[in-house]
């Protein structure tokens, strides 16, 4: 049996990398998008949903933390752009009011096959209509 491709959203990136998801046969990856956001959140953060997991951590700990996100472990995997943003578009064309960072998770759930892992925030967003719409399967955390 072959592993899950499960694409982390940017809160469940962080809580992977800080606690793990304790999942097992499950492929990891994210979005440049959710990756990027997670990043800024961390080194720059302001006390959000995104960087407070950080601001706990002390000086040390959120120091070494904000070092492995930014040097993101090998086993989380980033999606080529090349199938990624022709996939964009043409997701784009039908739905032309979504952003950018959904456009990218809904086109990596497809190109992947992949199961979309939201957190409970961004399961009651735009995203889960639009994961429906394009057949591409999404769940609520890990």
């Amino acid at each position: 049996m072959s592993p899950t491709i499960a694409v982390l959203d940017d809160r469940l990136l962080i809580e992977e990398l800080l606690r793990g998801l304790r999942v097992r046969r499950v492929e990891l990856h994210t979005t440049s998008y959710w990756y990027y956001r997670a990043c800024r959140a961390a080194v720059l953060g302001a006390g959000g949903q995104l960087s407070g997991p950080f601001e706990k951590l002390d000086a040390p700990e959120q120091a070494s933390a904000i070092a492995s996100l930014l040097r993101l472990r090998d086993d989380i995997a980033l999606p080529d752009p090349r199938p990624v943003v022709p996939t964009m578009v043409a997701v784009a064309a039908r739905h032309p009011r979504l952003n950018l960072m959904n456009l990218e998770a809904a086109a990596v759930g497809l190109v992947l096959g992949a199961v979309v892992w939201l957190s409970p925030k961004a399961a009651a967003g735009v995203l889960p209509p639009v994961l429906d719409a394009e057949g591409v399967r999404w769940k609520v955390g890990a």
